[in-house]
């Protein structure tokens, strides 16, 4: 069916899509938005999984600082090209990254990137949670396996739910803008630093810091 130039432009904006993508994909949906998006989304990320084999050594370092300087977060994320490093879409894509970083605190990238040893010590513990919980012994290897999925989920960057969309991942937000950008993109590295962390505190009386307030001692 043909479509009307106000829809595709409708689309345009609203996925970020190509005219000509956009234009094609309404006629496939017979003009249904919502369906032409799904139909995009679709193709953006077959076509974001070709693209994420290609080197990426362009891209740019940035960094967040939270708090008043109590938070301070540095990511290294790399795309193909210079020309695409300094657009404004990508910069503003590496400052969410950092930010999202310093909300969630990830320990590591990807799962691939957990060390043996804290992958064991957490299923340890994760074994020993589900029997102290009375599980069957036969089924507590399959319930460890499922539980360590929400520790990825919580500890590894790529895995984790954006924080200014949580219906997504941060992987799922990469392929996107890889989509859209048409380079690949890829997180190499970061480093989040918080203010005192691994210091020992001093750690006050609370009760005799009320009462001296009160002046009751």
């Amino acid at each position: 069916m043909a479509v009307n130039a106000a829809a595709v432009k409708e689309l345009r904006e609203k996925t970020g899509a190509g005219m000509l993508d956009c234009k094609n994909a309404l006629e496939e949906a017979n003009g249904d938005l919502t369906k032409a998006s799904e139909i995009l989304r679709e193709k953006g990320l077959a076509a974001a999984a070709k693209k994420s084999g290609r080197i990426a050594t362009e891209g740019a370092v940035g960094s967040y600082i939270h708090g008043g300087g109590r938070i301070g977060v540095l990511v290294e994320v790399n795309c193909e090209t210079d020309f695409v490093a300094k657009t404004d879409q990508f910069q503003a894509l590496v400052k969410d990254i950092a930010m999202h970083i310093s909300a969630t605190n990830p320990r590591y990238l990807r799962r691939e990137e957990v060390p043996q040893g804290d992958l064991e010590k957490e299923r340890e513990i994760l074994r020993n949670q589900a029997l102290n919980e009375g599980k069957p012994e036969k089924i507590v290897d399959k319930m460890v396996e499922g539980r360590l999925n929400k520790f990825y989920e919580e500890f590894c960057l790529l895995e984790q739910p954006f924080i200014k969309d949580p219906d997504k991942t941060v992987a799922q937000l990469l392929n996107e803008k890889i989509s859209t950008i048409g380079e690949n993109i890829t997180i190499r590295r970061f480093a989040r630093f918080e203010l005192g962390e691994g210091l020992e505190k001093k750690v006050d009386n609370f009760v005799e810091e009320v009462m001296a307030q009160a002046n009751l001692k």
